[in-house]
């Protein structure tokens, strides 16, 4: 095994091993090794499942060895966010010390269907307490380190995930997203991460299997090609009737989408969404890398997002609340039988997200649907781009850096930011529900910048074209290693 392998795509290693090139053991095996080398330095992963992974992929070898018909991901590893459900028996924190010692009691839809495709999952990724913060940091193991600058964080909540696949200790890696929690480490730690079309990827939580719409929640891929992430879109999708907003299976293969042409689109560049903070340098680098669409055969015109509201009031007036009723309802689901949850927990979660379960259960029925009324004009005006837009292109991040130890950015260019929101570009497509990507758009001072690509809902395919249309003009592969 080289020490390029960590870096292959996943596609690459899938067909590697169906050719006889690779083994499945070896490519585990290599992704092991590199996880014992620099996970103590990076602190990507919260649990490391060895034996499990060596066994899977003894399994997969044979398979092989047998001639069998072989998944799309036969042998591929991949690591999950440790807010999911990964098997039973297996260690589940939900990244709180409370939890340290919690076992999942089942295996959740999507990484059934990873692991049915023959993906091999290799641990649970680090993630701040129940994903509540931008940045990936918690009482139970610490901060995630971004693999380009380690005293910088590698962002939140899906960190663990992001870091490892820039780093090389996965091929693949898993995220959820609330507000931007796959596509801000995707942008902070220079990788591919995708948000789908709410539904897309179903999530039959219990004991509330309603809570995943406020805002929407959803799970999607962290990789280091736009056709990997694609590839397990497409392993990843489809319904599930104990999800109640899970959307029918889509038409056509994610993957192939890669491949088409974005030749006359119409994209729509926002440098800011007119109403966030956003650094002159980040500006320039997103705005440079836009030239990548029209090199692609497309057209690119800037224009003005009218929400009808500065940021302050979305802010406070839908943003926090719903992060702030998600905590409560955490905390409501978790908490022990007869005890509450803070009482019984409250030593073992940081003032931040204690902060945010007392200020969600405080809000009334009326305070909740008058931030709906704010979250409509913010989907009008998303709807009105795309009424003359394929795309809609912003900054994934206001900053390309945020240093451990912070919550989040705390000034932009000298100006001060609420470092739960401000800095990041990305939750108003979890209030409307729009798939959207962080592509990799190029660097500042070393430091990965992330270009976001927002589509149609529903429409996955015209993102993930894009995305690749990116990749080709402008590729990024050079960043690992």
């Amino acid at each position: 095994m080289t020490d390029e392998l960590p870096f292959e795509s996943a596609r690459e290693l899938a067909a590697r091993m169906r050719a006889g090139d690779h083994s499945p053991v070896e490519v585990t095996e290599a992704y092991l090794d590199r996880i014992a080398d620099r996970n103590d330095d990076l602190n990507a992963y919260l649990t490391v499942i060895d034996d499990e992974a060596r066994a899977a992929a003894v399994d997969a070898e044979r398979a092989v060895e047998r001639g069998d018909d072989l998944g799309p991901l036969h042998g591929v590893p991949v690591a999950i966010k440790d807010l999911t459900a990964f098997k039973s028996g297996v260690r589940h924190t939900f990244g709180c010390r409370a939890f340290g010692d919690n076992v999942a009691d089942h295996t959740t839809t999507f990484v059934r269907r990873l692991e049915a495709a023959g993906a091999i999952v290799l641990g649970k990724t680090n993630t701040p307490e129940f994903g509540h913060r931008t940045t990936t940091d918690n009482l139970l193991a610490g901060p995630t380190c971004n693999p380009f600058d380690p005293t910088c964080n590698a962002g939140g909540s899906s960190g663990g995930s992001a870091a490892a696949v820039a780093a090389g200790l996965t091929a693949l890696g898993q995220g959820g997203d609330a507000g931007g929690s796959v596509r801000t480490p995707a942008a902070l730690c220079g990788v591919y991460g995708l948000k789908p079309t709410a539904g897309r990827v179903p999530q039959p939580t219990r004991p509330d299997a309603f809570q995943n719409h406020t805002p929407f929640i959803d799970k999607g891929p962290i990789t280091r090609t736009v056709a990997d992430a694609a590839l397990m879109l497409d392993v990843m999708a489809g319904p599930d009737p104990r999800d109640p907003f899970s959307l029918p299976a889509a038409d056509g293969s994610f993957l192939a989408a890669t491949d088409r042409s974005v030749e006359g689109l119409d994209v729509a560049y926002s440098p800011d969404l007119g109403v966030f903070p956003v650094s002159a340098a980040i500006e320039r680098c997103v705005e440079r890398a836009t030239d990548a669409f029209v090199d692609a055969g497309a057209t690119v015109e800037c224009v003005d997002v009218e929400f009808g509201h500065d940021l302050g009031t979305l802010r406070d007036g839908v943003r926090l609340p719903q992060m702030h009723l998600l905590a409560a309802k955490v905390a409501r689901n978790l908490a022990p039988s007869g005890a509450d949850f803070l009482d019984a927990y409250g030593e073992d979660v940081p003032d931040t997200f204690r902060e945010r379960v007392e200020r969600g259960r405080e809000y009334s029925a009326m305070d909740m649907a008058n931030g709906e009324l704010l979250r409509t004009d913010v989907l009008d005006a998303v709807l009105d781009v795309f009424e003359t837009h394929d795309l809609l292109v912003t900054p994934t991040t206001a900053v390309a850096s945020v240093p451990n130890g912070a919550l989040g950015a705390t000034s932009v260019d000298g100006e001060p930011v609420d470092p739960t929101s401000d800095w990041v570009l990305t939750w108003p497509f979890n209030l409307t529900g729009h798939p959207a990507a962080s592509v990799p758009a190029g660097t500042v001072d070393g430091m990965p910048v992330g270009m976001q690509v927002v589509a149609p809902r529903y429409d996955e395919a015209t993102v993930l074209a894009a995305s690749a249309a990116v990749e080709r003009e402008r590729p990024w592969s050079d960043l690992y290693g």
